[in-house]
């Protein structure tokens, strides 16, 4: 394998020039800052590491487009999820595989070396499970093998329709398990990404509309070392919907009855008091924001300032993955913490 040689080259303790990377198997096995570069070494001006994408849902690269039509004027989050119902509803094995390996492959282009897989698209389209229980993230493991990319594979959690309990709805149905079909999901994910390079399982309640309190601490269990991602106060809806069941806005309730610490990525974050947002900086989560999806669907703006101010810790993910890009990430980022 090919060693490499860049001109500048950001280490862990800042920039270096003349850095010279020795490879094998696939792994850098040395690092050495004001080094002469070797004749056969491949050359570059600047090298970076590269950065996991937090959130994907692979599935939706293949819909990218599709709800981007001129509409009623009402169009939003909640008729964009309709869309995507449909879509999901289509989807066979060999496409998702096919779709989530040309993502893949995009990732790494733009500079994603890692990819934390929120994967619901669970059962057949008639909503049954398939008889291996794990045929879905059998497919998303075989796209990252493919391709490369590191995987952290996020089974997630589907049981219901809105906050309370309420039975799921008939667009929803690929995606639902209830407890201990979803613990045999996960044991069953495990196995499926054994051959894969620094793989990782953790898990995903999808949101708090989608499980019970109950269910969200015996999800969050099933990993006691893992990472365990969750959307949460994405929408005004969302916010309105969990103050009228619980009393409680969405992050502040998630804090008052779960464990949060460093393991957990709370995903958009978007709607806050700011008395929410301090309290999950000092948790220690990770806030998981995707700053192009949350301005494609009109989401809203995270609350970046005081969240850092006060500790906070952040990454980026493509989530929808209607268009994937890393510094496009970034920009998008910055330019909505200027308009707010």
């Amino acid at each position: 394998m090919t060693d490499i040689f860049a001109e500048q080259a950001l280490l862990p303790n800042g920039w270096h020039d003349n850095v010279r990377l020795t490879l094998a198997e696939g792994r850098i096995t040395a690092v050495q800052p004001g080094a002469a570069a070797v004749a056969d070494d491949e050359r570059h001006a600047i090298l970076l590491p590269g950065m996991p994408n937090l959130h994907s849902h692979a599935f939706q690269r293949g819909m990218a487009g599709l709800a981007e039509l001129r509409g009623p004027s009402a169009d939003s989050f909640w008729s964009w999820r309709e869309v995507m119902y449909r879509f999901a509803l289509s989807m066979t094995p060999d496409q998702v595989e096919a779709v989530a390996a040309q993502l893949y492959v995009e990732m790494l282009e733009a500079g994603f070396s890692r990819v934390g897989e929120f994967h619901y698209l669970h059962h057949d389209r008639d909503g049954k499970p398939y008889a291996n229980l794990a045929e879905m993230a059998e497919r998303i493991a075989a796209a990252a093998g493919e391709t490369g990319i590191g995987l952290t594979l996020l089974p997630v959690f589907y049981a219901h329709s809105s906050f309370g309990g309420a039975a799921p709805n008939e667009g929803q149905r690929r995606f639902i398990n209830d407890v201990n079909r979803f613990s045999r999901l996960v044991e069953k994910s495990r196995e499926c990404v054994r051959t894969l390079n620094q793989a990782v399982v953790g898990v995903a309640p999808h949101s708090l509309r989608a499980a019970t309190p109950e269910e969200l601490i015996e999800v969050a269990e099933m990993v006691p070392d893992g990472p365990i991602h969750i959307h949460i106060a994405e929408q005004v809806k969302e916010v309105e919907d969990c103050l009228a069941w619980s009393g409680a806005r969405p992050v502040e309730f998630l804090l008052g009855h779960a464990k949060v610490d460093k393991r957990w990525c709370l995903i958009h974050a978007t709607h806050m008091t700011d008395a929410e947002t301090v309290a999950m900086a000092k948790s220690g989560a990770i806030a998981g924001l995707c700053p192009i999806t949350e301005a494609n669907l009109g989401d809203g703006t995270f609350a970046a300032p005081l969240f850092r101010e006060h500790g906070g810790r952040f990454g980026v993910g493509s989530d929808s993955n209607v268009l994937i890009g890393l510094p496009d990430e970034l920009r998008q980022l910055e330019y909505s913490q200027r308009l707010a």
